[in-house]
């Protein structure tokens, strides 16, 4: 602990405050700045701490309030995919209604139009910038130059300089897997996207892992090609032709999870009594229509962007937010596909 005799003749810091309190210099900020996530019996440690040491936010080193605007820049390539949207709406959350302006520039999958998006960003002196990317794949860098914090969520930075948030792909694959052995099922095929996605490529790697610590491993090769609803219809088809004896499926997406529930009613097979079926995404407009429900993984892609707005505070605030590319958890979620509602 640091006492107010220790700091006479030099002004506290941010650090200092936090040490005293016993918090991270992130909690810290959070507390001084009235920022969610804290608890009031830590945010009452931290002001407290803060008034002993007659620390006041003009000490912070470099001044890290002076020269704010109160804006943020997020900038997407693909504003009408329905990964966005959640990840903006977390984003927006943890910004906080009227308390940081923000500016939103959709990017269109163009890098000239990105370039000009990011110029148009730094001249109106946004605090710090959220690149989101359309798909799991590492996407270029905008560079080491940028005069403010940038956080890349959901496509990771090329640059381990960067830090990059994503959600965990290849943990997703284990969970769907692991479900399904804990619901007895043993001959397990999996049907997926579009081969070149990291997406897909993680949650197979993730799936098979699972498999494998088990004592088991796909029934068939592992169908992949496209994220779409006819292929999941064309490749469950196929499959539950070949390999009758198939107790479960884990597909890639739940669009492809769909077009397999189809696919079984059609060729009389029971869902889940003798086939159980689990998607990805956890897109609700499709998973709670599916007949059965259909049981997910879920991105948990609005907690992706509020940390990610978090790391932005955090970084504004002075404190260091690391690099490199972090993966978030992911989660399951439990429908009809998968065990029967009585």
């Amino acid at each position: 602990m640091v006492s107010s005799g220790d700091m006479a003749g030099k002004a506290a810091t941010l650090s200092d405050v936090a040490r005293h309190a016993g918090v991270s210099i992130a909690t810290a900020s959070k507390a001084l700045n009235d920022r969610g996530d804290v608890a009031a019996a830590t945010k009452a440690r931290v002001v407290a701490a803060a008034a002993e040491l007659a620390f006041t936010p003009n000490a912070m080193a470099r001044g890290l309030l002076a020269g704010r605007t109160g804006t943020v820049g997020l900038l997407t390539s693909d504003l009408e995919g329905r990964f966005m949207i959640p990840i903006l709406m977390g984003a927006e959350d943890a910004f906080g209604a009227g308390r940081i302006n923000v500016f939103l520039c959709d990017a269109r999958g163009d890098a000239i139009r990105e370039q000009h998006h990011l110029k148009e960003l730094l001249s109106r002196r946004v605090d710090g910038i959220i690149v989101v990317g359309r798909q799991t794949d590492p996407r270029p860098s905008l560079g080491q130059d940028i005069p403010v914090p940038v956080v890349y969520a959901y496509a990771p930075s090329d640059d381990p300089r960067d830090l990059s948030l994503t959600p965990d792909n290849y943990a997703g694959g284990r969970l769907a897997i692991e479900h399904l052995l804990s619901c007895g099922r043993r001959r397990i095929a999996h049907i997926s996207g579009e081969p070149s996605y990291a997406a897909a490529q993680d949650r197979l790697a993730g799936a098979r892992a699972a498999l494998a610590e088990a004592g088991l491993e796909f029934v068939g090769a592992p169908m992949l090609s496209e994220w779409t609803e006819h292929w999941g219809r064309d490749a469950g088809a196929l499959l539950l032709q070949r390999h009758p004896d198939i107790d479960a499926v884990f597909c890639g997406s739940d669009q492809i999870a769909r077009g397999v529930l189809d696919s079984a009613r059609d060729l009389g097979r029971s869902v889940p009594d003798d086939l159980a079926v689990i998607g990805y995404d956890n897109w609700e407009v499709l998973a709670t229509n599916a007949r059965p429900e259909l049981t997910s993984i879920d991105a948990n892609l609005q907690q992706l962007g509020r940390q990610a707005a978090q790391r932005v505070f955090d970084a504004i605030d002075g404190v260091d937010i690391g690099e490199g590319s972090h993966h978030l958890p992911v989660r399951l979620v439990i429908r009809g596909s998968t065990i029967a509602r009585r």
